[in-house]
């Protein structure tokens, strides 16, 4: 990929299109406006036409929706052309409340500690499929920006995209694993050995199945011998990335003008791959126990989905000595980034990427595009990204800082989640730092402000935490919807002028609830909700900040 970095590409070398989705018009500006940047700074090859599309407003629609409606836009840009384009779709769509520091900028757009200037999630991926264009017939290749699949295939071979209909990459996964993923269900032989790369034909494919369901389908291999990376005996073949040709492509978009505008999510992967395969029934189109939100036109959609896609082949392209990795939590990012030394070595990551002043007592942790003072400690297991870090700083294990300023002396608690954004607040430009524990869950909701008990930040009820900040319950307002309250849309930061000053009182709220202590945001001052933090986010002074840490990460390296 170094090697494509700022490189013009030649006609067949390289995608004709990479195109990335976004949950909505705000996501879409913020990613065009990031990847003009980096093709300026020629940190993506050259050549390719990048382009962003956004969900329409409304309901969510799921990645299905997202991809049937950017097919809609491409048609819209290349018409006829479009049957000779070979096109790499990367789903990015989405608020990242797992992974909250990705929110702002963007899943796609993650940073990695490897690259000078680092890789984001982008660079990755165009990294890990760059043979891909060559081997494969116009179409679409889908995939998403929180995953990895690493592999490895005698030098001699190619993974080819060459069939009618799907062609999927399936690899050998624990059965516990197959519980969140799509599972498929081959026409396989009993064997006594494993090429690392194999093609076979798939009878269905079942969607986030039972370890019961897997067995009674037969999607349960015995591991007989030389299987590479799997130590269990058995295992079953789970999905990632896929491919359709351009006349299945076609054929999904004529759905999406026959159904008009949509009104439910659809999965790319449940509701596309489960219509696959001779032994397909229609039975799952009535399974509505993965949806988040159920809408009465859902099975009808499904159905007609099936109905579209059903006869269509689904090729499967086993990859025996490949590995899948999610990095779409907290909990993930810091373990594969910190811990898991596998990963670290198969990426080459690094412990500090593009960062000035890295002490060489750090040990396991993770520091990125950051400057740091010589004097700071940080502890095993932590991330720090984007960040400016001053004399005497502390961080405890296990934590996140990201896009922070943070003071001399300031001591950041383990298991902290810290991220400074810059938003606009009566039209000015201000700062509001986040913080939860690493393990809170930002998705959990109640009813209203009277279950307050039910939400824990840092393993307190949100009522106990407030009453460390001298608020009554009475006091804490939600953005949003009023009848879903979470640590999401509770209005618990405090906005400030600098982004200092922001960390710093955020940080001694966190200290006093940790403490048993008390510590109220000065009178009159505003508070936000992550929510509001992106709705309101000054993207332009959130890149500018960015852009000023680059330039005395330039400035300090070739001083050093």
């Amino acid at each position: 990929m170094n090697l494509l970095r700022g490189r013009e590409v030649l006609p067949g070398e390289f995608w004709d299109v990479v195109a990335v989705t976004a949950v909505d018009g705000s996501q879409r500006d913020s990613y065009e406006r990031q990847i003009r940047e980096k093709i300026e700074r020629k940190e993506l090859p050259l050549g390719a036409q990048y382009k962003v599309f956004s969900d329409p407003p409304g309901c969510k629609i799921g990645n299905g929706g997202s991809t049937l409606y950017a097919l809609q836009q491409l048609n819209d840009i290349y018409g006829k052309a479009l049957s000779n384009l070979r096109i790499l779709l990367i789903h990015a769509g989405g608020f990242s409340q797992r992974l909250p520091s990705a929110s702002a900028l963007g899943k796609i757009l993650m940073p990695l500690p490897l690259g000078d200037p680092i890789y984001q999630m982008l660079e990755l991926k165009l990294a890990m499929y760059v043979d891909f264009p060559s081997q494969m017939k116009p179409g679409l290749l889908v995939t998403c920006a929180d995953d990895i699949e690493l592999y490895s295939i005698p030098e001699e071979e190619r993974v080819s995209f060459d069939k009618p209909g799907f062609t999927a990459l399936a690899h050998p996964s624990p059965l516990s694993m197959g519980t969140t993923h799509g599972v498929f269900v081959l026409d396989l032989h009993e064997r006594s050995s494993f090429p690392e790369m194999e093609s076979a034909s798939c009878l269905s494919f079942l969607h986030k199945p039972s370890i019961d369901k897997m067995r009674d389908s037969g999607a349960v291999c015995r591991k007989q011998g030389g299987l590479f990376s799997m130590s269990d005996s058995e295992f079953v073949y789970t999905d990632s990335t896929y491919y359709m040709d351009f006349d299945t492509a076609k054929s999904l978009l004529n759905l999406l003008n026959e159904l008009g505008p949509l009104n439910c999510e659809i999965d790319a992967y449940g509701d596309f791959l489960q219509a696959l395969g001779p032994k397909a029934t229609i039975e799952y189109t009535k399974n509505t126990a993965n949806v988040t939100k159920e809408e009465s036109s859902l099975v009808e959609i499904r159905q007609k989905i099936f109905f579209l896609l059903k006869g269509t082949p689904l090729n499967v392209i086993l990859l025996n000595n490949s590995k899948f990795y999610h990095i779409g939590t907290t909990t993930e990012y810091l373990f594969h980034l910190t811990e898991n030394e596998a990963f670290r070595s198969e990426l080459g990551l690094l412990s500090s990427a593009f960062t000035v002043n890295v002490n060489e007592n750090f040990s396991g942790c993770c520091i990125m595009h950051s400057v740091l003072d010589l004097s700071c400690s940080i502890e095993a297991g932590s991330v720090v990204e984007y960040s400016r870090l001053e004399a005497g700083v502390s961080v405890g294990g296990g934590s996140i800082i990201s896009s922070c300023w943070v003071s001399s002396g300031l001591s950041v608690p383990a298991g902290a989640f810290m991220h400074t954004l810059c938003v606009s607040h009566q039209e000015q430009t201000t700062f509001v730092t986040v913080f939860f524990g690493i393990k809170d869950n930002l998705k959990k909701s109640v009813a209203s402000p009277a279950h307050l008990e039910e939400l824990l930040l840092f393993g307190f009820n949100l009522t106990k935490c407030l009453s460390h900040w001298g608020m009554e319950n009475e006091c804490l307002k939600f953005s949003g919807d009023s009848s879903s309250c979470s640590l999401w849309n509770a209005r618990l930061f405090p906005v400030c002028s600098e982004q200092q000053s922001s960390f710093s009182m955020s940080l001694r709220m966190l200290q006093a609830i940790l403490s048993g202590t008390t510590s109220s945001p000065p009178r009159g001052t505003a508070l936000m909700s992550m929510q509001d933090c992106l709705r309101h986010k000054n993207l332009e002074e959130m890149l500018k900040l960015k852009r000023g840490l680059h330039h005395d990460i330039k400035q300090g390296k070739h001083s050093t």
